[in-house]
């Protein structure tokens, strides 16, 4: 199973290395020393710990939603009826079409901070081609 260093398992969980230091340091996050003494989380674990009990993620109990992307608006653009709102919420981009009025009523403004909650029966996962080959 690979291992992961702490600013791996900061960057795959969209949180700063000093939360995943908390999460180790209280116990909730097993890791272990490599030979150079930095701290290492196996993947296995990391995976047990993401999939962890509901209980600690208040938005889990109130919402079926399991994807949720917090991030910065980076973009508004308004017409009389519809606003497309743009979240980047670390390294994805999230873009959302929403009615004037929900965007006024959210207060979504370039600068201001939202969550984009995403819910869908189609997930389209795309692998990244190894080095030297083309997608078929």
């Amino acid at each position: 199973m690979p291992m992961f260093r702490i600013s791996e398992v900061a960057g795959l969980v969209g949180v700063s290395g000093d939360t995943v230091r908390r999460w180790v340091d209280s116990g909730r996050l097993r890791a272990a020393r490599d030979a150079h003494g930095h701290r290492t989380v196996d993947g296995a674990d990391l995976a047990a710990f993401l999939r962890a009990d509901p209980g600690d993620d208040p938005a889990r109990q109130v919402s079926s939603a399991r994807n949720r992307f917090r991030g910065l608006v980076t973009a508004v653009i308004r017409d009389e009826v519809m606003a497309q709102v743009e979240i980047q919420a670390g390294p994805h981009r999230v873009v959302s079409l929403m009615s004037r009025e929900a965007a006024d009523e959210l207060g979504l403004g370039v600068g201001s901070t939202a969550t984009a909650v995403v819910k869908s029966t189609n997930v389209v996962v795309e692998n990244e081609p190894a080095k030297g080959q083309r997608h078929g």
